[in-house]
């Protein structure tokens, strides 16, 4: 069964992903560090652990983990979890790489499903701007978050959340079915 991980470092869309969840009876992990107060798009009335603890994915609960202040801690808390049904919310171009490398899904906060036949490319592409910005150059950020973009992210999210994955596509390099994935920018 399938649980949604919220990388919850600056992610502009946890209350949409944390309703979708709701909606879709989908038990939900938010990851973050310790500075931040992971508990405000929490419902009150969320369950906190599975009704039934011998069948922990069925029905939607909330679990808040939080990690310590160090670079990645959320990331290789929400990696050491994952199981091949999971989906994984982040804007990290680093964290959804270990996620498809763990047979799970990936989704941008903008709605981009990763892709693991694109996943490498993107990579480069983040690690030439980061050797840019270290050399003191300028590499364009972002555009601005856009209504758009929060209901394309809600859309692609109900849709990975509904649809049966099949892990064996994501190691060999097939594409998903559908042709729902498009590849996220590295700037996500």
């Amino acid at each position: 069964m399938t649980r949604l991980y919220i990388d919850a470092d600056a992610c502009p869309v946890t209350r949409e992903a944390l309703s979708v969840a709701r909606e879709l009876r989908v038990p939900c992990v938010i990851a973050g560090n310790s500075t931040q107060n992971l508990e405000r798009s929490v419902r009150a009335t969320d369950l906190r652990e599975p009704r039934d603890p011998r069948h922990p994915d069925r029905g939607f609960w909330v679990r808040v983990l939080q990690v310590g202040v160090g670079a990645d801690s959320a990331d290789f808390a929400i990696v050491s979890n994952l199981t091949p049904d999971d989906v994984v919310v982040t804007q990290d171009i680093g964290l959804a790489d270990m996620v498809l490398g763990r047979g799970a899904r990936a989704i941008g906060v903008r709605g981009r499903v990763c892709n693991p036949l694109t996943i490498d490319s993107l990579m480069l592409i983040r690690h030439e701007e980061k050797k840019v910005r270290r050399a003191g150059g300028r590499t364009r950020g972002p555009a601005a978050f856009t209504s758009e973009d929060r209901a394309r992210f809600r859309t692609n999210l109900r849709r990975l959340l509904k649809a049966p994955h099949d892990a064996r596509a994501s190691h060999n390099g097939q594409a998903p079915r559908d042709g729902q994935t498009t590849a996220t920018s590295p700037s996500e």
